[in-house]
């Protein structure tokens, strides 16, 4: 049985048990784009740099029951610092688990199977922003996910709320029996002059290689504000497309900061749809990658309305074999005047054999905007290792100061403080800083 085949037969046996819901429709209608688009290949523009047609070679499964294959146990081994007083939202290879999931704010936060919203008193929010992101990404991997939405959350923190502690959202891939494929889907909606954190990040258990299909999107309202952070470390064996589609639909204020450090074949998709004026959106990221990784990160800012501000900074550190990808586009349409928008990306190579590809890219379809881009992509500042060995530091040290330097123009946009400590550590260990 070939891919193709393998996912109709899946795909059948999982319709039959939303017959009648909302979903079904939204459901057949992403598998038969699927069935035409395909797995994207090198002659897909969007993905000229990275390659994952050969990982649907593999024996990739889908566990039938994936929840009662992970203990608390498992879970307390990798919770992120802080968890004690966060909302805490499990998916156990890409299917929601309420059972294993923690509400702790309930008067500001529901949260439900997004099959059960698709046909409740938030059925318009659900059919009206789910699936959003296909006119963003038009390919068969974020279609494949559409049409197993089925194991998706539904996210809605209420009207004039302020969370006082974030949401964590843990994907995790149990991979202890065989080769997993995981299709995470989550729709968020910020309630008119709220306040929200989330926090997602990725883990694998089990020796066995994974592929993750994640998809979240975001919908924001007026006067509210989202910070969102995604946190990427994973071993080799782990390969993910990850999709985050944010959508402001009132003046609001978004953002984002994306941390990649480890993983196989990684790309992150981050799509920012300022659909109202006034809207003011920040995008960061940093991506630290070595041995044979693959990081790719895609992002689109779409100023659809007028008087809309968009600042971007992403920095990559590449060691060993590792490849990196950015891709940045920024779009101002027709009717958005007076649109301010900036984005830049720095590299650092640490190897010979390390590569970047970076394409900054503007579309500017109105008269009256200021918009910037650029790139580097360079070794580290000779000048600057020499100066601090003159001063009695060692080389490696030395070394990883200026790295360190380099990194904290992105984490000190973290604005939880134990998360930010969190990954910082993990840099340290990277870095192997010694006193």
């Amino acid at each position: 049985m070939n891919t193709i085949e393998y996912f109709k037969e899946r795909f059948d046996r999982l319709q039959s048990g939303i017959n009648g819901s909302n979903l079904a429709g939204i459901s057949q209608k992403a598998f038969s784009a699927f069935n035409k688009m395909g797995i994207p290949a090198a002659r897909h523009e969007e993905w000229k740099y990275t390659r994952i047609a050969s990982l649907f070679n593999k024996d990739f499964e889908f566990p039938v029951n994936p929840t009662a294959s992970v203990s608390q146990e498992d879970l307390n081994a990798f919770r992120l610092p802080g968890h004690e007083k966060a909302s805490e939202l499990i998916f156990i290879n890409g299917i929601f688990s309420s059972s294993l999931s923690t509400v702790r704010s309930e008067q500001q936060l529901i949260v439900m199977p997004l099959k059960e919203a698709a046909n409740n008193e938030y059925q318009d929010i659900v059919s009206k922003h789910l699936g959003h992101s296909a006119n963003y990404l038009k390919d068969g991997i974020n279609a494949l996910n559409t049409a197993f939405v089925q194991g998706g959350v539904f996210i809605y923190v209420k009207e004039r709320q302020i969370t006082q502690h974030p949401v964590y959202i843990y994907n995790i891939t149990d991979a202890r029996a065989g080769n997993t494929f995981s299709q995470p889907r989550s729709l968020a909606y910020i309630g008119e002059s709220s306040h929200a954190q989330f926090v997602q990040t990725f883990v694998t258990i089990g020796p066995a290689d994974v592929f993750t299909n994640e998809v979240m999107e975001i919908v924001v309202e007026k006067d509210a504000r989202l910070e969102y952070y995604k946190i990427q470390n994973e071993p080799a064996r782990s390969n993910s497309v990850s999709t985050t589609h944010i959508r402001q639909v009132g003046k609001s204020y978004t953002h984002t900061v994306t941390i990649s450090l480890d993983g196989g074949i990684v790309r992150n998709n981050l799509n920012m749809v300022l659909d109202a004026e006034y809207c003011e959106s920040h995008l960061y990221g940093l991506y630290f990658q070595q041995g044979q990784g693959h990081i790719d990160n895609h992002t689109v800012v779409d100023n659809v309305k007028p008087n809309c501000f968009s600042n971007q900074l992403y920095k990559g550190i590449m060691d060993g074999s590792s490849t990196g990808v950015f891709n940045g586009k920024i779009f101002v349409q027709r009717d958005a005047q007076k649109t301010n928008a900036y984005q830049s990306n720095k590299n650092i190579l640490l190897s010979d054999l390390a590569s970047v590809n970076t394409k900054p890219q503007l579309e500017i379809f109105a008269d009256d905007v200021k918009c910037s881009h650029g790139c580097t992509i360079g070794h580290l500042d000779d000048e600057g290792l020499f100066y601090l060995q003159s001063r009695g530091i060692t080389e490696k040290n030395a070394q990883s100061l200026l790295l360190h330097a380099f990194a904290d123009d992105i984490l000190e946009k973290i604005n939880i403080p134990v998360l930010r400590e969190y990954i910082d550590t993990l840099i340290s260990k990277r870095l192997e800083f010694n006193v």
